[in-house]
């Protein structure tokens, strides 16, 4: 059986503009899927990203709809490039969520972390802790593979710019023990010379602040017909907030944290003195 596939960016859009569209022209999902002879699922799940319309279906939708010439021809291509396979299919095992197709169209990802290095920013030694820790049972040095391909995303030419704030717990908690924690320190410092990488330091003496509630990521696209995207990791599933007030929210929060954080210079001498007390603990 096929892997399903990854709602991305371009998804997204079609299921917005078709959506869009069909409220223009005054049609309930029940009357536009009398009209093209479709169950009134197939309209809402092609409406809410979680089927790929094909080609096919768009040119349907948009006779039905009387769309002009351009706009059509667009939403066809648009469909055909839904349908183009991301690197991350080849782990379509180990990435079963739609998280890695947006990550990978992002412009700007902006995380909050409180436990963990960000999966972007860690080394292969700390990532296999971490999965065999979390995954015992799994394949984990398939999981580290895809997680080491993942990371290549802030290397290539149009790369997406990282804000990471982290608290001072993640510095501080051993994962893999000292030589790994030192090794995954300074891969931290050399990340931050990237300059699509900032890094920021929640200190401990910042006391209560509003991270408490969770971690979280914000995904922003370079184009402003596509709206940020939240999303949260959690043991129960994976929640992906895409509501106008929630992201806001989640963006206030954000910059709360990061007001709260030490500036980035801070934040590296920081990790660095860290980094240099495990030598000589």
């Amino acid at each position: 059986m096929p892997p399903p596939h990854s709602p991305t960016v371009r998804l997204r859009r079609l299921a917005r503009e078709l959506r869009k569209t069909r409220e223009e022209r005054g049609l309930t999902p029940e009357a536009a899927a009398a009209q093209l002879g479709w169950s009134r699922s197939k309209v809402s799940r092609i409406e809410t990203g979680r089927t790929m319309a094909s080609p096919k279906d768009v040119a349907s939708v948009c006779d039905l709809y009387g769309v002009g010439f351009d706009v059509r021809a667009g939403l066809i291509q648009l469909a055909k490039d839904v349908r183009q396979r991301g690197w991350w299919t080849a782990y379509a095992d180990v990435f079963t969520g739609s998280y890695i197709g947006l990550e990978d169209e992002a412009h700007l990802i902006r995380q909050w972390e409180a436990q963990l290095v960000p999966g972007l920013l860690q080394t292969e030694d700390y990532a296999r802790t971490v999965i065999s820790t979390l995954r015992p049972g799994d394949d984990v040095q398939r999981r580290v593979m895809a997680r080491m391909a993942r990371r290549t995303l802030l290397s290539r030419p149009n790369a997406p710019e990282l804000c990471a704030i982290l608290d001072e717990a993640v510095l501080r908690r051993p994962v893999g023990g000292p030589q790994v924690m030192y090794e995954q320190l300074e891969a931290l410092l050399i990340a931050s010379r990237r300059p699509n990488v900032t890094i920021h330091v929640l200190p401990y003496e910042a006391g209560a602040h509003a991270g408490l509630e969770g971690t979280f990521t914000l995904l922003s696209f370079a184009e402003e017909i596509d709206p940020d995207v939240a999303y949260v990791e959690g043991t129960a599933g994976d929640i992906y907030v895409e509501s106008t007030e929630q992201v806001d929210r989640c963006k206030l929060i954000f910059e709360r944290i990061q007001k709260a954080a030490l500036p980035s210079d801070d934040s590296l001498q920081m990790i660095n003195e860290i980094k240099e007390a495990l030598c000589h603990g």
